[in-house]
């Protein structure tokens, strides 16, 4: 996608923010969309409203565990994973649950390395 059509998208989808279709599902894409436009920060905040909306939605604890660990802040990962892997185990959601585990114990290992 271009930056032109990037922004453009990125605009789109903050039009909706704040509407009747406002809720975790657009604030997870708005994150996507401001990860791939390379706004981090910006999409840490998105993906903390998406979790505001849904506490629960797997997905998000999972997308905002990783950001924040390639931001290199472990600890909030850490506790970004352990929330999904409580939320998907509510859910019955063994896939998200399984994977979250697995990246919260490789954050846990190059800790201690």
């Amino acid at each position: 996608m271009s930056g032109d059509a990037r922004q453009a998208e990125l605009v789109r989808l903050r039009a909706l923010c704040g509407g009747p279709r406002d809720g975790a599902l657009l604030r997870m894409t708005l994150a996507h969309a401001l990860l791939a436009a390379g706004e981090t920060t910006a999409a840490i905040a998105e993906l903390r409203r998406a979790l505001e909306f849904d506490p629960d939605y797997s997905a998000a604890w999972k997308l905002l565990g990783k950001t924040l660990a390639g931001q290199g802040d472990t600890a909030g990962a850490s506790a970004a994973y352990r929330a999904g892997i409580a939320a998907a185990a509510r859910h019955g959601d063994v896939q998200a649950e399984k994977e979250m585990r697995v990246f919260l114990r490789r954050l846990e290992q190059a800790g201690r390395g």
